[in-house]
């Protein structure tokens, strides 16, 4: 059976175990790199993969049997469990520490980690070409979509999208280059 459109009400449960079969051998290798490579742990990877199969089969029934848009569905339901659990990891280094050493060091330990990683972007960002600079400060701090980026500053929306895209790929390497995940600092600045 190929995985094209496929209707779940008209299948027979072998057909649909045959389909999941199939959407597993298509899109599990890549939600488990995707995971892995954000959460930087094989376990917690295999994890997700498990979780979005699951929600996929007991969902089954409502999403659509578009195949682009049940890997659409994968995909999202991958992403949003690797945000809930990068969440979830910011929370368990507080409770690993003891509760009279939180209450002592807490105000000016997270106050000065947050100024350094607040300082480090900071340099990052200074280090950025400065139209490229301009682009990623309209896109992630002001909130503009990329189509009123581009026509603000008369470029096309694909040069906006390089530009972001390039952004990216330097704070990656800048931040790793000084121990820090770029998506933890980025959810931390938004916090």
């Amino acid at each position: 059976m190929e995985l094209t459109k496929f209707t779940s009400a008209d299948a027979s449960a072998s057909d649909e175990r045959h389909l999941f079969k199939l959407l597993f051998q298509q899109h599990a290798s890549g939600i488990y790199r995707l995971a892995n490579r954000l959460l930087h742990s094989q376990v917690e990877a295999q994890e997700v993969v498990q979780e979005c199969f699951l929600k996929y089969w007991e969902k089954r029934q409502e999403v659509s049997d578009d195949p682009t848009l049940i890997k659409g569905y994968l995909y999202t339901t991958a992403y949003h469990r690797i945000v809930s659990q990068v969440r979830r990891q910011r929370t368990w280094v507080y409770h690993d520490i003891t509760e009279e050493l939180l209450f002592e060091q807490e105000p000016q330990t997270i106050a000065l980690e947050y100024q350094e990683l607040s300082l480090l972007y900071k340099h990052a960002l200074e280090k950025l070409p400065t139209k490229r600079r301009l682009v990623f400060a309209m896109s992630r701090q002001q909130g503009l979509s990329n189509a009123v980026i581009a026509k603000e500053l008369n470029i096309s929306v694909k040069m906006v999208e390089a530009q972001i895209t390039q952004s990216l790929k330097f704070l990656r390497v800048y931040f790793r280059a000084h121990g820090i995940t770029l998506t933890l600092v980025l959810l931390l600045l938004d916090a």
